[in-house]
């Protein structure tokens, strides 16, 4: 939340808000009945910074928000500490997909030819055509994949997991973001990160991030990680412009918090990254291990690496099996 001066800017704020507002934080803090503190807790998680304690910055869905977060303290559904990480997660989500909503709206402006001094409106007029729409996909969108990840984890005694994971890096991007022009690399990220999504959706896997030029995924084994990670390099290189892929995998135990994963297992996946041939995909031992047999694969052991941390091992290039009639994907 920022403090907002600009009357243009104002109505736009209340255009995507759909209310008006009319509190102070400590006048919601009061309406919901819990001491300052405790509110500025919970806004934080959300990620919105301070205001002043007299800007008139909050509408009537922030006391309902803050009613709701304390009452499902309250009835014991969370504890304090879990309900900031419920308050945490969903902030970081939404904040993400806000940023990309409105860079694709002003995309939109901007091949309209709108000029910038009709933005306010135009953003005005737009805000009551999707924001009742995208509110519904996004509630849609949440709740399939709330049932999907508690049908993941409804059997697990423990906050880890067996998965195989894969991290895949564009080589030499750094050097090629300053040989073309902005627009020229934003389309190219995007073109990265949504053919990868594509990819790793449809071949039984799961993304949990990325990062520009690379994609962070996770599979449940082995054979799935390394299908998800062969059809990735196969696809870039289809690509024009497209910078050559490499992928690390590794298989274990990880650790799973807030939609992201961490633990040994995700660390040997992305050293191995590093360490990778461009266009090659480069797995750990325990991953060869079970890949062995599987006659859609073909494993060649390299040279012993030692891994930072790990010490030495005998990681392995994945590439297709003779045998393999899995038809790449476009």
């Amino acid at each position: 939340m920022t403090t907002v001066e600009d009357p243009l800017t104002d109505e736009l704020a209340g255009a995507f808000l759909r209310q008006h507002r009319r509190y102070t934080s400590h006048q919601v803090a009061a309406m919901a009945g819990v001491p300052m503190y405790r509110a500025r807790r919970f806004w934080r998680a959300f990620g919105f910074a301070n205001v002043p304690d007299d800007a008139v910055e909050f509408t009537d869905s922030d006391v309902e928000a803050l009613r709701t977060l304390v009452g499902l303290v309250r009835d014991g559904t969370y504890d304090e500490e879990h309900a900031l990480l419920v308050t945490r997660s969903l902030g970081r989500a939404t904040a993400r997909l806000a940023e990309s909503q409105a860079v694709l709206g002003a995309e939109v402006l901007d091949q309209a030819g709108v000029p910038l001094g009709k933005r306010a409106s135009a953003w005005r007029t737009r805000a009551d055509r999707v924001v009742p729409d995208l509110e519904q996909l996004l509630v849609y969108a949440w709740r399939r994949q709330l049932a999907a990840a508690a049908g993941r984890v409804v059997d697990q005694e423990t906050s880890t997991v067996r998965l195989a994971v894969g991290f895949a890096d564009l080589v030499g991007f750094t050097r090629l973001s300053r040989q073309i022009t902005e627009t020229e690399l934003a389309r190219l990220v995007e073109r990265f990160e949504s053919r990868s999504a594509d990819v790793v959706a449809s071949s039984e896997g799961r993304v949990v991030k990325t990062l520009g030029d690379s994609v962070l995924f996770v599979a449940d084994t082995s054979a799935a990680a390394a299908e998800i990670a062969l059809r990735l390099v196969e696809v870039h290189a289809r690509t024009r412009g497209m910078p050559a892929l490499r992928v690390g995998l590794a298989v274990g135990q990880v650790i799973g918090r807030m939609g992201d994963v961490f633990g040994t297992t995700v660390n040997l996946a992305s050293r191995l990254t590093a360490l990778a041939p461009a266009d090659a995909v480069l797995a750990g031992p325990a991953v060869a291990e079970e890949l062995e047999g599987d006659a859609s694969f073909e494993l060649r052991p390299v040279s012993p690496l030692t891994v930072r941390g790990m010490g030495e091992l005998v990681p392995y290039i994945v590439a297709r099996g003779r045998s393999a009639s899995r038809t790449p994907a476009g």
